[in-house]
């Protein structure tokens, strides 16, 4: 039985070569984004925190890239995740194609918005 991811480090190491640097940007995107956010793994996947709180997480999996969730945001952001969104909470990202970095990143700065405006 395989030992347990423990850090996000670790999550990205054991990622096929090609895979690793997306990873690498995806993350750097997530986290210039939310100034003061942590990351943990949680459920076996990258999540990062904000005052100890689980914000947006991402994983990446055989066709593709997940990040969840996806923010309530205005109609422009609502329009600009459709065509990633999988489900009211999942945006898909598909592997072979560019990942719209500037996009992931919009999202986890709207959730660390809404966490601000909503208190929790």
């Amino acid at each position: 039985m395989p030992e347990p991811i423990e850090t996000v480090r670790q999550y990205i190491d054991e990622l096929p070569g090609d895979l690793q640097n997306t990873v690498i940007d995806l993350r750097s995107a997530v986290l210039q984004a939310v100034p003061g956010a942590e990351e943990k793994i949680a459920y076996g996947i990258p999540t990062v925190t904000l005052n100890g709180k689980n914000l947006i997480s991402y994983a990446v999996w055989k066709t593709h890239i997940g990040v969840y969730p996806i923010p309530a945001g205005d109609e422009v952001f609502q329009a600009r995740i459709a065509p990633f969104r999988e489900s009211k909470s999942t945006a898909r990202f598909p592997l072979g194609k560019p990942v719209p970095f500037g996009l992931i990143a919009e999202m986890a700065a709207l959730l660390a918005a809404e966490r601000t405006v909503g208190g929790s």
